[in-house]
């Protein structure tokens, strides 16, 4: 049975009833659980978000109704402050009168040979738009009708230059089909070690709770086959990424990690960067697009790791400050050639340095 049937046996629950048999030290709990779950209420509307953090004991039952009509009537019961000077509709001052533009005197005094004068008298709407667009008049047309006026021997716009200017006709792209991925069923094979399973794609499935992604990063600490995985737009936050930290300091087989687009801070992100000092088989790693921005002080920290790092080859980050960024892309630099240098050296045999001429 997939994550989603299983979710249909709680369609028909009454929350309510469940909530109120708890004990508030459950209550708690539950509030604990919802906020690792959800850190941004972006599930819950805007005017529920906010935490009770009052201990006051409350006077009575909280009636929300009850105060948005209390506050509604009370704002209409508030008389308006009276103005200091009454509006009586007098206007002051000069009317403005727009200025007329000058006439150019040289255009004035443009003549054109006769013979063009009355071909250009005889000429229709749609003679007119093509030699509007072989004099470069663009702004008298549409784009469409521009280019083919230019492209063709023939009048193509037969309407003129008042014909109605239509859109260009894009093709339609149909939506890209939901992640189809089976949580429950990889969760399986990655725990036990599926030889045919070398790809974990879990992107865009926001509905994932924590505890399983959190199991997923554990199992991947005893796997050998998987070399990928992908959790993009998982609503992924610090544990998460303090979870697959800890299984970068003993996973050998993995080569490319994804997090991008999820709630990782910049602690996460140096927990994961900080793992790879004990990891040397992966070569791909990306962060970028998180919920808040890391931060000046955590981009030169993710820079000056990355100088120490030997085995990383690829690191999806955009950096906001150009110091990190050229460090970080140096970085990089240096650790594809020396992958470089490697492969030539077991092809060819020990490389020497390039004498300059003359030496």
């Amino acid at each position: 049975m997939s994550y989603r049937q299983e979710l249909e046996k709680y369609r028909d629950l009454d929350e309510d009833e469940i909530l109120s048999t708890l004990t508030e030290e459950e209550l708690r709990k539950l509030e604990n659980e919802l906020e690792e779950l959800d850190p941004d209420n972006a599930l819950l509307p805007a005017g529920l978000r906010q935490k009770d953090q009052t201990k006051k004991t409350p006077t009575g039952p909280f009636k929300r109704d009850d105060l948005l009509d209390h506050l509604e009537k009370q704002a209409k019961e508030l008389k308006d402050r009276e103005e200091l000077v009454p509006y009586t509709g007098e206007k002051r001052g000069k009317t403005w009168v727009p200025k007329q533009q000058p006439i150019d005197p040289v255009l004035e005094n443009v003549t054109l040979e006769p013979e063009l004068e009355e071909a250009l008298a005889n000429a229709s709407d749609a003679e007119l738009c093509d030699i509007a667009a072989i004099l470069g008049m663009h702004t008298l047309m549409s784009n469409q009708q521009y280019y083919e006026a230019l492209a063709s021997s023939t009048i193509v716009n037969k309407e003129g230059l008042n014909s109605v200017i239509k859109p260009t006709q894009y093709k339609p792209v149909p939506d890209e089909e939901p992640n189809s991925t089976d949580i429950e069923e990889t969760l399986e094979r990655v725990k036990r070690n599926d030889p045919n399973l070398e790809e974990v794609n879990l992107n865009n499935i926001r509905n994932i709770p924590i505890p399983t992604l959190k199991s997923y990063a554990e199992a991947m600490k005893n796997n050998s086959y998987v070399k990928k995985l992908s959790i993009v737009g998982t609503r992924s936050s610090d544990p998460v990424a303090l979870a697959l930290a800890d299984m970068l300091k003993v996973n050998g087989t993995l080569t490319s990690l994804n997090v991008e687009s999820n709630f990782i801070s910049g602690s996460g992100i140096l927990a994961l960067i900080e793992a790879l000092q004990y990891n040397t088989s992966l070569i791909e790693l990306k962060i970028d697009n998180q919920s808040q921005p890391l931060g000046n002080k955590v981009e030169m920290e993710i820079a000056s790791m990355l100088e120490k790092n030997s085995s990383l080859l690829k690191f999806g980050y955009h950096f906001t400050q150009q110091g990190p960024r050229l460090r970080a892309s140096n970085a990089m630099m240096n650790n594809n050639d020396l992958v470089r240098k490697r492969r030539l050296a077991d092809l060819d045999g020990p490389i020497y340095p390039k004498c300059r001429s003359g030496v």
